[in-house]
Order: C-alpha cells, then structure tokens, then sequence
C-alpha cells in the first residue's frame, strides 16, 4: 500500500479541479494546468479533495499510484500558490540582470548570456548575483533553473559559478610545490 497515495488531495479554495477524460484539469489564480493520467489509476473528486487509487494490484498500477497523486498535488499547489527556485553566482564580475523577458548572464566569457524566458516563468535579480526563478509548473521551474545553472557549473577549486541557495558545494585543494 502506498504512503503517499493513500491520502486524498487538498483542494484550497479558488482552485476548481476538473476530471475530463483522461485529464486532470487545475485551475486557480496562477493559471490553469493540466495532466494526462495513466490507464492504471483510478481518479475522483470527492468533497475531501482529489482521491487516487490503483485500478488493480499490478505492480505498475501501484507505482503510478503515488506519483499520480503527487503529480496531482503539485497541480493544485501551482496554481494556488506556485513554485520557486532560487541560484545564486559566485565570481568576481560574474552577474545577471533582467531586460524584458530576457535574462542577462555575464559570467566571464567573452560574450553575455541571453536566456529567453519561456512562457509561464517569471525571473526576479533582487539584486547582481542572486535570481528568482517562479511558475506554477513544478517541472519547468526546475529545468528553467538547471539549464541557467548550466551555463557555468560551479568548480570545485575555487567554488566559482551559478548555485543553488544553500547547496554545499565540496572544495578540492590545489596543486602543491
């Protein structure tokens, strides 16, 4: 039996979920997301939330069971709320800022970076070496934020480079005489 798909999902109020078809449909003040659901779960709105539960003992069945219901989960919690992701730049002269829906990387090469914003996430610079990246889909702000960070991994020597806020980065010690 599956911990997580056990329970139902808590719909907040101002979000309307939708079962039509195959598709789970999300819709709340951040925009309106949807999900193609697998053959092997079975989904129904219920007045406690969304309910998910396996269609047969199959072990497929029971491996969707759990990820249906998170995949439902972070639907509803994106458009009520939405997700965020934060990086961080390390470097002398390494810095981003936000021109239109364009983000501006200068991180050290001979050129800048411009990352055209997809549609659906935002990007905020606070300030020159942190950004902000937010949308209502879990799955594109976590690609947004790993293609940005891709443009210069961090480097073990001297822990230059595009982070995560608080990821611990393991330094190696240079050369010796």
């Amino acid at each position: 039996m599956s911990r997580v798909g056990k329970h139902p999902v808590a719909v907040p109020s101002g979000v309307t979920v939708a079962l039509e078809g195959g598709q789970v449909k999300a819709e709340g003040k951040l925009g309106a997301l949807s999900l193609a659901l697998t053959d092997k779960v079975l989904v129904t709105r219920e007045d406690a939330g969304v309910l998910v539960q396996p269609r047969d003992q199959s072990r497929e069945a029971r491996m969707m069971w759990g990820t249906t219901r998170t995949r439902i989960a972070n639907l509803v919690k994106g458009v009520s709320e939405g997700f965020s992701r934060r990086l961080e730049i390390q470097g002398v002269g390494y810095k981003a800022q936000v021109q239109g829906r364009t983000l501006v990387l200068q991180l050290g090469y001979s050129h800048d970076i411009k990352y055209p914003m997809p549609e659906g996430i935002t990007i905020e610079c606070p300030d020159a070496t942190h950004m902000v990246v937010k949308g209502a889909d879990r799955q594109l702000v976590g690609q947004v934020a790993a293609e940005i960070k891709s443009y210069r991994p961090v480097e073990p020597y001297k822990g230059k480079g595009i982070r995560y806020a608080g990821q611990y980065v393991l330094r190696k010690e240079g050369k010796k005489k």
